[in-house]
C-alpha cells in the first residue's frame, strides 16, 4: 500500500536512479513536484542541479549541503538553492513532496 492517495499515485512514474525510492511527477510548464517514498535506507550521492525545496512528510534525512550535515524529520522542510553540490542519507520510511523549479529535473518510466 503506498503512503499516497490514488489520486496522486495514477500520476506517471518517475525514473528514479535509486533502489527502494519511488515517486510520482505533477508536471508544471516550468516546475515539478515529486512525491517521494522510500521503503529502504538510501544514500543519494553528491550531485546539483537547479534549486529544490522539500517537505518532509514523515522519516528522516541526513542531508549534506555545503560539507555540512542537517536533519530534517517529519513537519519540516528544506531549500536547496540552484548549483549547490548537495546528497543525502535517506531511511526507510521517508516520504516527502519537492518542488524543482527546473521542468526537466525527472523523467518519467
Amino acid at each position: 500500500m503506498s503512503a499516497f492517495p490514488d489520486f496522486i499515485t495514477q500520476l506517471p512514474l518517475l525514473d528514479l536512479p535509486l533502489e527502494g525510492a519511488t515517486g510520482y511527477l505533477l508536471q508544471g510548464d516550468r516546475q515539478q513536484v515529486a512525491f517521494l517514498d522510500f521503503t529502504r535506507d538510501t544514500v543519494v550521492p553528491e550531485h546539483n542541479h537547479r534549486a529544490q525545496w522539500e517537505l518532509v512528510i514523515s522519516g528522516k534525512v541526513i542531508l549534506n549541503l555545503g560539507g555540512k550535515e542537517h536533519t530534517y524529520r517529519t513537519g519540516q522542510s528544506f531549500y536547496i538553492p540552484a548549483g549547490e553540490n548537495h546528497g543525502a542519507v535517506v531511511y526507510a520510511g521517508y516520504r516527502s513532496i519537492v518542488i524543482f523549479d527546473q521542468v526537466d529535473r525527472y523523467r518519467t518510466k
